[in-house]
């Protein structure tokens, strides 16, 4: 879709990109097709410049050129391009005060999952994070990112995409589990702990040591990558389907890895009862 796209042009909005491919200009390399728009020179040749270098930072595998010139919305749009430099990250944490910590991260980068807990291999999650360009998350951009740079001393140089203003785009608002539910993904085992209830499982891990609760942490937050990457398919397959390209850069749903840990049913029920 990266190599279809015109919007990131100064001066081309979605209304002069449908023109363009309904002009056949379906592709940077149709460029040479410009002048069917009745364009000016001038126009034609600054529009000819900036795909020229939109293809070197293509080439140079740079996505924070077309994320700074695209909405947050359309972010989606060079997800294949970078696909193999993403990483899906999720974090958890005490609360929502000055005074919170992070207390699990877990990272999947469509291949292998990681994982890192408060107390164990925490400090480790900077060094892992050098290995990707483009972190995908949900609500990343006001919370997990600016959470992690805070509790870290450090500033993320990746680009990102927040699934919150993609899928909002499209019309699914509200938060990440809402989303789920509305595009089809059941939590099973893991439905009704949300963000709170985290807070909970790790508090009753560090007060009785009950390692079960700290299994259902890592389940909840794993649960959480790994729907980010159905959720980035589902979300670019959805767009692009209201485009000329439906059905032709449309991306085949990934296989689902297996979470490393399992919920344990009586911590949880436990909890609940304690709510």
């Amino acid at each position: 879709m990266l190599t279809s796209t015109f919007i990131h042009i100064p001066g081309i909005g979605s209304a002069t990109e449908q023109k363009l491919w309904a002009s056949q200009i379906l592709d940077w390399e149709d460029e040479i097709h410009l002048p069917r728009m009745k364009l000016t020179e001038a126009k034609q040749n600054s529009i000819k410049t900036f795909l020229q270098e939109s293809r070197y930072h293509l080439q140079k595998t740079d996505p924070g050129f077309f994320e700074a010139r695209l909405p947050a919305k359309q972010h989606f749009r060079f997800f294949p391009e970078f696909r193999n430099t993403c990483a899906y990250l999720d974090i958890e944490t005490t609360g929502l005060d000055s005074s919170a910590q992070i207390t699990t991260i877990a990272i999947y980068n469509g291949q292998q999952i990681k994982y890192f807990i408060q107390g164990e291999n925490l400090q480790y999650f900077p060094d892992e994070l050098k290995k990707y360009s483009v972190l995908i998350t949900y609500n990343g951009r006001s919370f997990d990112i600016p959470f992690i740079e805070d509790y870290f001393n450090i500033t993320l140089p990746h680009s990102q995409i927040d699934l919150r203003y993609v899928l909002a785009g499209l019309g699914f608002k509200g938060g990440l589990k809402r989303c789920e539910k509305s595009l089809g993904i059941d939590r099973k085992e893991l439905n009704g702990v949300d963000g709170y209830f985290a807070v909970l499982l790790w508090q009753e891990y560090r007060r009785s040591k009950n390692f079960r609760a700290l299994e259902t942490l890592l389940a909840y937050n794993i649960e959480d990558v790994i729907n980010l990457e159905t959720l980035m398919i589902k979300a670019y397959n959805l767009n692009v389907e209201k485009t000329v390209f439906a059905g032709l850069l449309n991306i085949k749903t990934a296989d689902r890895p297996a979470n490393l840990f399992a919920p344990d049913h009586k911590t949880i029920q436990k909890l609940k009862q304690g709510y």
